[in-house]
């Protein structure tokens, strides 16, 4: 880890430049119904439209780049399925081999995307700690290095360009933001918001599933606390611990974490799909059900930016999120 606390908003921007041209600059979406909701305007970035379906490609390719020019010639990664298939792709991008290790019930849909792009796949457990012991093992025997999700300074500059994005985008439409949202994990994407955010007066904060929540808890106890995590249908929001570098980052920087239940994440996933027509993951989906939470301003409409994190979901898991709606619909058509 060749930076700490030490990195800047400036690592940001340079790895906007860096990534300009290599990644999708995602657009900025907006519905009437969710600012009326919200009791704010709400702009949300939809990385689920970026390549490998996942904000993930922005950190995974910047990390990746670095370790191809410095003559790697494979590298290794673990997580939960959206970073194993972004370092996948970034691997077969620059010619290196890749090897991800993911829990035994990863959502076959990200199992599918790491293959398609060239990966091996190695399983391992349902906990992260087995995924790290096992891909730190792969990486001794190999010598290829290990792109960790959320614990890497270049992943987390990467993953801060979503963020940076929004924040320009909302400048030049005229609504500058006020408020800045993106789900946790392991922390990597919140800590880039931060650094993102530093020095506009954006308040950023974190949102976590209940009972996933190592960061809420780490920052009231002023140290990493790691949490048995609970389930949840944000598959992608639970580590058992924050990163180290990314706590490091935003334990000074952060406005606050939200916590949201799985009935709050699906009643977000369905109002992105209905009224912006677009299909976030559950985790990505999260960032909505926390802006949802934030108490509106009382003297001025202001601006939330949510960072829509990814939109890689099983079929069987949308139709399942969407019955809710389909039977109040159906009792209200017997009704009448």
């Amino acid at each position: 880890m060749t930076r700490t606390v030490g990195q800047v908003r400036a690592d940001v921007e340079e790895a906007s430049r860096w990534l300009a041209g290599r990644v999708v600059r995602t657009p900025v979406l907006r519905s009437p119904v969710i600012d009326e909701l919200a009791g704010a305007r709400v702009l949300l970035k939809a990385e689920n439209l970026q390549d490998g379906g996942s904000y993930k490609m922005r950190g995974a390719l910047r990390a990746v780049g670095r370790l191809a020019a410095a003559g790697h010639s494979g590298v290794i990664a673990q997580s939960t399925g959206n970073h194993a298939v972004a370092v996948a792709l970034a691997a077969r991008q620059h010619g290196l081999a890749a090897t991800v290790v993911l829990p035994v019930d990863a959502a076959s849909t990200k199992v599918d995307r790491a293959r398609a792009a060239g990966a091996r796949v190695v399983f391992a457990g349902t906990g992260v700690d087995e995924r790290v012991a096992v891909a730190n093992g792969l990486s001794d025997d190999s010598g290829h290095p290990v792109v960790d999700a959320y614990d890497h300074p270049d992943v987390i500059a990467g993953q801060g360009t979503a963020s940076l994005e929004l924040i320009e985008d909302a400048e030049r439409a005229g609504t500058p933001l006020d408020v800045l949202v993106v789900p946790v994990g392991g922390g990597g994407g919140v800590a880039g918001a931060c650094l993102a955010a530093a020095g506009s007066g954006i308040e950023v904060y974190g949102v976590e599933p209940v009972g996933c929540d190592s960061l809420a808890r780490s920052l009231a106890a002023g140290v990493r606390v790691p949490v048995a995590p609970g389930l949840t249908i944000a598959d992608g929001l639970r580590p058992s611990c924050v990163g180290e570098l990314p706590f490091a980052i935003v334990r000074d920087r952060l406005r606050g974490v939200v916590r949201v239940d799985d009935d709050e994440i699906a009643a977000a996933f369905r109002l992105i799909l209905t009224e912006l027509k677009v299909l976030a993951e559950p985790s990505g989906a999260a960032g909505l059900a926390g802006a949802l939470r934030l108490p509106p301003a009382r003297d001025r409409q202001r601006t939330v930016g949510v960072v829509l994190t990814g939109g890689n979901v099983e079929a069987t898991l949308v139709a399942r999120l969407m019955a809710p709606r389909s039977a109040d619909l159906a009792e209200e058509g017997a009704a009448a």
